[in-house]
Protein backbone atom coordinates (compact mmCIF):
# COMPACT_ATOMS: atom_id res chain seq x y z
CA UNK A 1 0.00 0.00 0.00
CA UNK A 2 1.09 3.55 -0.74
CA UNK A 3 0.13 6.26 1.74
CA UNK A 4 0.61 10.01 1.53
CA UNK A 5 -0.24 11.60 4.87
CA UNK A 6 -0.74 15.35 5.17
CA UNK A 7 2.24 16.15 2.92
CA UNK A 8 3.28 19.74 2.25
CA UNK A 9 5.89 20.97 -0.20
CA UNK A 10 6.87 24.56 -0.96
CA UNK A 11 9.12 25.91 -3.72
CA UNK A 12 10.29 29.53 -3.37
CA UNK A 13 7.20 30.44 -1.38
CA UNK A 14 4.78 28.58 -3.69
CA UNK A 15 2.84 25.76 -1.99
CA UNK A 16 2.90 22.90 -4.51
CA UNK A 17 1.31 20.54 -1.97
CA UNK A 18 -0.90 21.67 0.90
CA UNK A 19 -1.66 18.79 3.24
CA UNK A 20 -2.16 16.17 0.51
CA UNK A 21 -3.53 12.77 1.56
CA UNK A 22 -3.65 9.72 -0.71
CA UNK A 23 -4.18 6.02 -0.04
CA UNK A 24 -3.42 3.67 -2.94
CA UNK A 25 -4.71 0.14 -2.26
CA UNK A 26 -2.48 -2.75 -3.27
CA UNK A 27 -3.18 -4.80 -6.38
CA UNK A 28 -5.22 -2.33 -8.41
CA UNK A 29 -5.04 0.67 -10.72
CA UNK A 30 -5.31 4.12 -9.12
CA UNK A 31 -5.96 7.12 -11.37
CA UNK A 32 -4.67 10.47 -10.14
CA UNK A 33 -6.35 13.32 -12.01
CA UNK A 34 -6.46 17.08 -11.76
CA UNK A 35 -5.97 20.29 -13.75
CA UNK A 36 -2.53 21.54 -14.77
CA UNK A 37 -0.62 22.72 -11.72
CA UNK A 38 -2.70 20.69 -9.27
CA UNK A 39 0.39 18.98 -7.82
CA UNK A 40 0.21 15.56 -9.49
CA UNK A 41 3.81 15.47 -10.71
CA UNK A 42 5.01 16.76 -7.34
CA UNK A 43 3.19 13.91 -5.61
CA UNK A 44 4.78 11.42 -8.01
CA UNK A 45 8.27 12.76 -7.26
CA UNK A 46 7.56 12.21 -3.58
CA UNK A 47 6.30 8.66 -4.20
CA UNK A 48 9.47 7.79 -6.10
CA UNK A 49 11.70 9.24 -3.40
CA UNK A 50 13.04 12.18 -5.40
CA UNK A 51 11.56 14.85 -3.13
CA UNK A 52 11.61 14.94 0.65
CA UNK A 53 8.33 16.34 2.05
CA UNK A 54 8.55 19.55 4.04
CA UNK A 55 6.11 17.92 6.45
CA UNK A 56 3.96 14.81 6.51
CA UNK A 57 4.79 11.26 5.49
CA UNK A 58 5.13 9.29 2.25
CA UNK A 59 4.97 5.57 3.05
CA UNK A 60 5.37 2.43 0.96
CA UNK A 61 4.27 -0.70 2.80
CA UNK A 62 4.35 1.29 6.03
CA UNK A 63 7.90 2.68 5.70
CA UNK A 64 9.15 6.07 4.43
CA UNK A 65 10.33 5.89 0.83
CA UNK A 66 12.78 8.83 0.89
CA UNK A 67 16.41 7.58 1.05
CA UNK A 68 15.14 4.03 1.53
CA UNK A 69 16.78 1.76 -1.09
CA UNK A 70 14.80 -1.29 0.06
CA UNK A 71 11.48 0.41 -0.71
CA UNK A 72 12.71 2.13 -3.85
CA UNK A 73 13.64 -1.30 -5.25
CA UNK A 74 9.92 -2.13 -5.22
CA UNK A 75 9.02 0.91 -7.34
CA UNK A 76 9.50 1.56 -11.04
CA UNK A 77 8.35 4.76 -12.71
CA UNK A 78 7.88 6.23 -16.16
CA UNK A 79 7.76 10.04 -15.91
CA UNK A 80 6.33 12.26 -18.61
CA UNK A 81 9.92 13.10 -19.63
CA UNK A 82 11.65 9.71 -19.44
CA UNK A 83 15.37 9.83 -18.63
CA UNK A 84 18.02 7.91 -20.54
CA UNK A 85 21.73 8.44 -21.18
CA UNK A 86 22.29 10.46 -24.33
CA UNK A 87 24.42 7.86 -26.11
CA UNK A 88 22.62 4.80 -24.72
CA UNK A 89 20.90 2.07 -26.70
CA UNK A 90 17.96 0.05 -25.39
CA UNK A 91 20.38 -2.74 -24.48
CA UNK A 92 22.65 -0.29 -22.64
CA UNK A 93 19.71 0.93 -20.58
CA UNK A 94 18.67 -2.68 -19.95
CA UNK A 95 22.04 -3.28 -18.27
CA UNK A 96 21.58 -0.07 -16.28
CA UNK A 97 18.11 -1.11 -15.04
CA UNK A 98 19.32 -4.65 -14.31
CA UNK A 99 22.00 -3.23 -12.03
CA UNK A 100 19.41 -1.41 -9.93
CA UNK A 101 16.59 -3.94 -9.83
CA UNK A 102 17.35 -7.41 -8.40
CA UNK A 103 13.98 -8.55 -9.79
CA UNK A 104 14.86 -7.61 -13.40
CA UNK A 105 13.57 -10.42 -15.64
CA UNK A 106 15.90 -11.10 -18.59
CA UNK A 107 13.54 -13.75 -19.92
CA UNK A 108 10.77 -11.20 -20.12
CA UNK A 109 13.11 -8.73 -21.79
CA UNK A 110 13.74 -11.24 -24.57
CA UNK A 111 10.04 -12.08 -24.95
CA UNK A 112 9.12 -8.40 -25.18
CA UNK A 113 11.22 -8.08 -28.32
CA UNK A 114 8.16 -9.54 -30.07
CA UNK A 115 5.94 -6.79 -28.63
CA UNK A 116 8.21 -3.74 -28.87
CA UNK A 117 9.75 -4.02 -32.30
CA UNK A 118 12.58 -1.59 -31.58
CA UNK A 119 16.17 -2.32 -32.63
CA UNK A 120 17.81 -2.80 -29.24
CA UNK A 121 21.11 -1.45 -30.56
CA UNK A 122 19.55 1.79 -31.81
CA UNK A 123 20.52 4.95 -29.90
CA UNK A 124 17.41 5.94 -27.96
CA UNK A 125 17.68 9.69 -28.55
CA UNK A 126 17.44 9.06 -32.30
CA UNK A 127 14.14 7.22 -31.96
CA UNK A 128 10.75 8.90 -32.34
CA UNK A 129 8.89 9.99 -29.21
CA UNK A 130 6.53 7.04 -29.50
CA UNK A 131 9.37 4.54 -29.84
CA UNK A 132 11.15 6.09 -26.87
CA UNK A 133 8.01 5.59 -24.81
CA UNK A 134 7.83 1.97 -25.99
CA UNK A 135 11.43 1.50 -24.84
CA UNK A 136 10.51 2.95 -21.44
CA UNK A 137 7.69 0.42 -21.03
CA UNK A 138 9.85 -2.43 -22.30
CA UNK A 139 12.54 -1.80 -19.69
CA UNK A 140 10.33 -0.73 -16.81
CA UNK A 141 7.98 -3.70 -16.97
CA UNK A 142 10.93 -6.08 -17.06
CA UNK A 143 11.88 -4.79 -13.59
CA UNK A 144 8.85 -6.68 -12.23
CA UNK A 145 8.04 -3.84 -9.80
CA UNK A 146 5.54 -4.21 -7.01
CA UNK A 147 4.54 -0.58 -7.62
CA UNK A 148 4.41 0.94 -11.09
CA UNK A 149 4.06 4.74 -11.15
CA UNK A 150 3.22 6.46 -14.42
CA UNK A 151 2.92 10.11 -15.45
CA UNK A 152 1.06 10.55 -18.77
CA UNK A 153 2.16 7.03 -19.65
CA UNK A 154 0.82 6.42 -23.15
CA UNK A 155 1.30 9.92 -24.55
CA UNK A 156 2.90 9.53 -27.99
CA UNK A 157 1.86 5.90 -28.54
CA UNK A 158 -0.36 4.94 -31.45
CA UNK A 159 -3.80 3.41 -30.64
CA UNK A 160 -2.69 -0.19 -31.21
CA UNK A 161 0.36 0.15 -28.97
CA UNK A 162 -1.67 1.96 -26.30
CA UNK A 163 -4.00 -1.02 -26.14
CA UNK A 164 -1.05 -3.43 -26.06
CA UNK A 165 0.65 -1.59 -23.20
CA UNK A 166 -2.52 -1.40 -21.11
CA UNK A 167 -3.12 -5.11 -21.72
CA UNK A 168 0.36 -5.97 -20.42
CA UNK A 169 -0.04 -3.77 -17.34
CA UNK A 170 -3.49 -5.08 -16.45
CA UNK A 171 -2.18 -8.62 -16.86
CA UNK A 172 0.52 -7.85 -14.28
CA UNK A 173 -2.11 -6.40 -11.95
CA UNK A 174 -4.33 -9.49 -12.16
CA UNK A 175 -1.61 -12.17 -12.25
CA UNK A 176 1.13 -10.68 -10.05
CA UNK A 177 -0.70 -8.20 -7.83
CA UNK A 178 1.17 -5.21 -9.24
CA UNK A 179 -0.12 -1.86 -8.00
CA UNK A 180 -0.33 0.84 -10.68
CA UNK A 181 -0.68 4.56 -10.00
CA UNK A 182 -1.26 6.55 -13.16
CA UNK A 183 -1.56 10.30 -13.63
CA UNK A 184 -3.15 11.30 -16.91
CA UNK A 185 -5.36 13.89 -18.57
CA UNK A 186 -6.88 11.19 -20.77
CA UNK A 187 -9.87 10.56 -18.51
CA UNK A 188 -11.71 8.47 -21.08
CA UNK A 189 -8.85 6.00 -21.08
CA UNK A 190 -8.52 5.98 -17.28
CA UNK A 191 -12.21 5.21 -16.96
CA UNK A 192 -11.62 1.87 -18.69
CA UNK A 193 -8.77 0.72 -16.43
CA UNK A 194 -9.00 2.35 -12.98
CA UNK A 195 -10.36 0.81 -9.78
CA UNK A 196 -9.86 3.95 -7.68
CA UNK A 197 -9.64 7.64 -8.53
CA UNK A 198 -8.17 10.61 -6.67
CA UNK A 199 -9.00 14.15 -7.79
CA UNK A 200 -6.41 16.83 -7.00
CA UNK A 201 -6.65 20.60 -7.13
CA UNK A 202 -4.37 23.35 -5.80
CA UNK A 203 -2.02 21.01 -3.97
CA UNK A 204 -4.53 18.87 -2.13
CA UNK A 205 -6.73 15.88 -2.84
CA UNK A 206 -10.40 16.85 -3.03
CA UNK A 207 -11.66 13.29 -2.88
CA UNK A 208 -10.62 9.71 -3.54
CA UNK A 209 -13.01 6.82 -3.99
CA UNK A 210 -13.47 3.66 -5.94
CA UNK A 211 -14.57 4.51 -9.45
CA UNK A 212 -17.83 2.62 -9.05
CA UNK A 213 -18.68 4.49 -5.85
CA UNK A 214 -17.81 7.80 -7.48
CA UNK A 215 -20.09 7.11 -10.42
CA UNK A 216 -22.92 5.97 -8.16
CA UNK A 217 -22.88 9.16 -6.10
CA UNK A 218 -23.36 11.73 -8.84
CA UNK A 219 -26.02 11.54 -11.52
CA UNK A 220 -27.17 13.36 -14.64
CA UNK A 221 -30.93 13.71 -15.00
CA UNK A 222 -32.89 14.86 -18.03
CA UNK A 223 -36.46 15.96 -17.51
CA UNK A 224 -39.28 17.43 -19.57
CA UNK A 225 -41.91 19.42 -17.69
CA UNK A 226 -45.31 20.71 -18.70
CA UNK A 227 -45.12 24.14 -20.39
CA UNK A 228 -44.39 26.81 -17.81
CA UNK A 229 -44.22 24.29 -14.94
CA UNK A 230 -40.50 23.63 -14.43
CA UNK A 231 -40.28 23.21 -10.65
CA UNK A 232 -37.81 24.60 -8.15
CA UNK A 233 -35.87 21.53 -7.03
CA UNK A 234 -36.00 20.55 -3.35
CA UNK A 235 -33.41 22.37 -1.25
CA UNK A 236 -32.10 19.12 0.21
CA UNK A 237 -30.84 18.06 -3.22
CA UNK A 238 -27.22 19.04 -3.90
CA UNK A 239 -27.57 20.36 -7.45
CA UNK A 240 -24.18 20.97 -9.06
CA UNK A 241 -25.40 22.23 -12.42
CA UNK A 242 -28.66 23.07 -14.22
CA UNK A 243 -29.20 23.82 -17.90
CA UNK A 244 -32.01 23.52 -20.40
CA UNK A 245 -32.60 23.53 -24.13
CA UNK A 246 -36.22 24.24 -24.89
CA UNK A 247 -38.28 22.10 -22.53
CA UNK A 248 -35.51 19.58 -21.84
CA UNK A 249 -33.82 20.31 -18.51
CA UNK A 250 -30.53 18.72 -17.51
CA UNK A 251 -29.51 18.47 -13.86
CA UNK A 252 -26.23 17.27 -12.35
CA UNK A 253 -27.01 16.18 -8.81
CA UNK A 254 -24.87 14.61 -6.10
CA UNK A 255 -26.50 11.48 -4.74
CA UNK A 256 -27.84 8.12 -5.86
CA UNK A 257 -29.96 7.95 -8.98
CA UNK A 258 -32.85 6.05 -7.40
CA UNK A 259 -33.29 8.46 -4.49
CA UNK A 260 -33.11 11.58 -6.67
CA UNK A 261 -35.41 10.19 -9.36
CA UNK A 262 -38.10 9.32 -6.80
CA UNK A 263 -38.00 12.88 -5.44
CA UNK A 264 -38.38 14.45 -8.88
CA UNK A 265 -41.18 12.08 -9.90
CA UNK A 266 -43.36 13.74 -7.25
CA UNK A 267 -43.39 16.82 -9.50
CA UNK A 268 -44.95 14.74 -12.33
CA UNK A 269 -42.48 15.31 -15.20
CA UNK A 270 -43.58 14.35 -18.68
CA UNK A 271 -40.26 12.56 -19.07
CA UNK A 272 -37.48 11.75 -16.59
CA UNK A 273 -34.31 9.81 -17.32
CA UNK A 274 -31.18 9.18 -15.24
CA UNK A 275 -27.92 8.96 -17.22
CA UNK A 276 -24.46 7.81 -16.07
CA UNK A 277 -21.71 10.42 -15.99
CA UNK A 278 -18.32 9.84 -17.53
CA UNK A 279 -15.19 10.31 -15.42
CA UNK A 280 -14.51 13.48 -17.41
CA UNK A 281 -17.91 14.93 -16.46
CA UNK A 282 -17.44 13.95 -12.81
CA UNK A 283 -14.01 15.62 -12.84
CA UNK A 284 -15.45 18.88 -14.23
CA UNK A 285 -18.34 19.11 -11.78
CA UNK A 286 -16.31 18.09 -8.74
CA UNK A 287 -13.93 20.95 -9.56
CA UNK A 288 -16.66 23.54 -9.75
CA UNK A 289 -18.75 23.00 -12.86
CA UNK A 290 -19.22 26.20 -14.85
CA UNK A 291 -15.85 27.71 -13.97
CA UNK A 292 -14.21 24.81 -15.83
CA UNK A 293 -16.47 25.06 -18.85
CA UNK A 294 -15.06 26.01 -22.23
CA UNK A 295 -15.28 29.79 -22.64
CA UNK A 296 -16.20 31.49 -25.87
CA UNK A 297 -13.90 34.36 -26.72
CA UNK A 298 -15.01 36.79 -29.43
CA UNK A 299 -12.04 38.26 -31.29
Amino acid sequence: MIEVKNVTKTFDGFAALSGANITVPSGGVYGLVGPNGAGKSTIIRHLTGIYRPDSGEVLVDGAPVYENPEKKALIAAIPDDWYYFQSATVRDMMRFYKGFYPSFDLGRYEKFKEVFTIPEKAVIRRLSKGMQKQAAFWLTMCCRPRYLILDEPVDGLDPVMRRQVWSLMLSDVSEHGTTVLVSSHNLRELEDVCDHVGIMNRGSVLLERSLSDLQENIVKLQAVWKPGEAPVLPKELEVLHTSHVGRVYTYIVRGRAGDITSRLERHEPLMLEALPLSLEEIFIYELGGEQYAVKEIIL
